[in-house]
């Protein structure tokens, strides 16, 4: 399947999107987040932590690289954007083989330790509110995610 791609109009559209999204999830699953900085990757969690009913403060794990939330499916949320030219493994297939959902910032700064199939989602700011959000997905499972999400 091709890349489906969705514009949105404010920040609560693209938190509602995350959170259409969260609803075709399930443990294990991991997706990638990349755009500029203040693209809205951080805004796009929260969404998909309200779609997943984490009723915590989503914030972004910058200075930690993880963050754990507890809702009806956990919540890993990572900022790898510290580990570019690292060859630190943070314990990455836990996280990915594990059962919640993760969802990593500038992952193309472990690009090596990704699994195979996941959901690349790249954020590109057109203006203030504006973004477009590509969703690339890698493996069958995902292809149906974004199905889903393009209806």
């Amino acid at each position: 399947m091709e890349s489906i791609v969705i514009t949105t109009k404010t920040e609560l559209e693209t938190r509602k999107l995350a959170e259409k999204l969260a609803l075709s999830l399930r443990p294990g699953d991991v997706l990638t987040l990349e755009g500029d900085l203040g693209a809205g990757k951080t805004t796009f969690t929260k969404g998909l932590g309200a779609g997943l009913g984490v009723r915590r403060t989503i914030n972004s794990p910058t200075f930690t690289i993880v963050k754990e939330y507890q809702g009806e499916i956990p919540l890993y949320h990572m900022d790898v954007y510290r580990l570019e030219d690292s060859e630190e493994d943070i314990g990455f297939d836990e996280y990915f083989n594990g059962d919640g959902i993760t969802v990593i910032e500038w992952a193309h700064f472990i690009a090596d330790y990704l699994p195979e199939k996941r959901l690349d989602i790249e954020i590109r700011l057109i203006d203030e509110q504006e973004r477009e959000i590509t969703f690339s997905p890698k493996g069958h499972h995902f292809e149906a995610v974004c199905k889903e999400l393009a209806r």
